[in-house]
């Protein structure tokens, strides 16, 4: 459902937690709602939690949410989310969680009650049909898998040391592109 005048999504949301703040965009032109973990939680460093948001959708057949990590959290604590993108699926009803890390090697992080923890976008997404064939058409990358496309010098890809050469694709320093700068 839209609305005419704004052309946003109308999105059905419950609060699980009564006095937790609605999800909201902090800018204009923000594509993630902030989610607020009601729940305060210390995180030693290399732990992991589940912590809870406080809310609940329900999203329109045809969407679905992801939960994104917050990129200053990110920066300023070393917190990542296992999962992310955490897809929350248009049948979904219970209360969204949000898995968070500490991966800081030395400090703990503490976060408190409506501390901001994720960002939620939602974005409408397309229901496929599956036709199994016995070979798929080719294409220019082919079965190149992790770091076919270059950019790495170093690491074990595929069991090949300094990268995948299947298809004659190869691992390639990055010095060169930063010469310069």
């Amino acid at each position: 459902m839209s609305s005419p005048r704004s052309g946003a999504l109308e999105v059905l949301i419950r609060r699980v937690d009564p006095d937790v703040p609605l999800p909201a965009y902090e800018h204009p032109g923000d594509a993630g709602a902030d989610l607020r973990t009601t729940e305060a939680r210390e995180l030693a460093p290399g732990e992991r939690a589940v912590l809870p948001t406080g809310v609940s959708v329900a999203l329109p057949e045809g969407y679905a949410a992801f939960v994104h990590p917050r990129s200053g959290l990110a920066a300023r604590c070393g917190v990542a989310l296992v999962n992310a993108p955490g897809t929350v699926d248009a049948g979904y009803r219970g209360e969204i969680r949000v898995i968070v890390i500490n991966l800081d090697p030395r400090e703990p992080v503490r976060f408190d009650r409506f501390d901001r923890i994720a960002q939620l976008v939602v974005q409408q997404v397309e229901k496929v049909r599956f036709h199994e064939v016995a070979q798929l058409p080719g294409s220019a990358r082919g079965e190149g898998g992790f770091g076919s496309t270059g950019g790495h010098a170093s690491g074990d890809v595929d069991g090949v040391r300094g990268g995948n050469t299947q298809g004659g694709n190869s691992y390639a320093s990055v010095v060169p592109d930063r010469e310069g700068q």
